[in-house]
């Protein structure tokens, strides 16, 4: 099929499909009408795509592997990031995996021997729960 022909039935379909009610079937297959690029010549000696689909194998040594972060470069020109020595990065760096208390340790615990950082997390996370509770009593009613 000639992709004017093909035009001209996507065409006819439509103007059906103005003039009368459509079921949510038809709507789907009027839908789904597949296009086809133009020209669209395969690779020669390529059976069923299965290969092209295939993974990969990572063509990166391990010595790059282990020296950069790749894919961290986020800009057209440059490199990938070097992997520094752990005393070349900031101390905060290390403690930003480290687990919070809940609130429910917090509530526990004395407020006036917290230190500032759990405090400050006490505070933001009752008044969080506040809120939440709050707005349930709000909705039942």
């Amino acid at each position: 099929m000639n992709n004017t022909k093909g035009k001209k039935m996507v065409m006819s379909q439509i103007r059906l499909f103005r003039r009368s009610i459509v079921n949510s079937k038809d709507l789907i297959q009027l839908t789904s009408v597949r296009t086809f690029a133009a020209g669209g010549k395969s690779k020669k000696g390529s059976k069923g795509g299965a290969a092209a689909d295939a993974p990969k194998a990572s063509t990166l040594s391990k010595e790059v592997k282990s020296t950069t972060v790749v894919g961290a470069n986020i800009l057209k020109e440059g490199a990938d990031p070097k992997i520094m020595a752990d005393s070349e990065y900031p101390v905060w760096l290390w403690h930003l995996l480290d687990k919070h208390p809940p609130l429910s340790e917090l509530r526990r615990k004395n407020v006036e021997t917290l230190p500032y950082v759990d405090l400050k997390r006490f505070v933001k996370l009752d008044t969080r729960a506040k809120i939440k509770e709050n707005n349930s009593t709000k909705a039942k009613n």
